[in-house]
């Protein structure tokens, strides 16, 4: 598992980037993230990064302390 901040979420367009701690950041739609979590901006999140049609996508994102 990755980890990294939110950097910029959509609610109603439900897309966003994380900026990983590696220094990379990756696209999320909301549903790659875990059931019944909502993300804001600046929440550290843990994930999976996956090839996505477009590149590198984060999934199965949770929040973390």
């Amino acid at each position: 598992m990755e980890t990294g901040k939110v950097k910029f979420f959509n609610k109603s367009k439900r897309y966003g980037f994380i900026s990983g701690d590696n220094g990379n950041d990756y696209f999320f739609h909301d549903s790659g993230l875990s059931e019944g979590i909502y993300v804001q901006d600046g929440d550290k999140v843990e994930f999976k990064i996956v090839d996505g049609d477009r590149g590198q996508k984060a999934v199965e994102i949770s929040i973390i302390d």
